[in-house]
């Protein structure tokens, strides 16, 4: 997907399309992990689906919890997906930086004439 160490860099229309694929891709991630922590939260913890909504966002999104969750399977279920947020947020920041990073990487190590 990416030029190797001895190509030219990649031209700024290459460049752009390879962001948006990777935040298209980080919006398909976000949508999948708060489904299923919607899911999970109205299935499991019992709660409505505009609270699971609600609840699954604020989670994944570091806000922290805010409904009271009383059952032990909820309560098991709400750590699970709280851990799976952070592995989730760690994943979109590589996701996202990936293309970024390269080419600042690929612009440091080409040759004047590659440029």
């Amino acid at each position: 997907m990416y030029e190797r160490k001895h190509q030219k860099l990649a031209p700024r229309s290459v460049f752009i399309k390879r962001v948006f694929i990777h935040i298209m891709l980080a919006i398909l991630l976000v949508a999948l992990a708060l489904s299923l922590g919607i899911s999970g939260y109205h299935w499991i913890g019992g709660l409505s689906w505009v609270d699971s909504l609600y609840e699954a966002s604020m989670i994944l999104g570091g806000m922290g919890p805010f409904n009271q969750i009383r059952s032990s399977g909820a309560k098991i279920f709400a750590s699970g997906y709280a851990l799976f947020s952070g592995l989730v947020f760690i994943a979109l920041m590589g996701i996202i930086l990936a293309p970024v990073v390269h080419r600042l990487l690929h612009r440091f190590h080409a040759d004047e004439r590659d440029i």
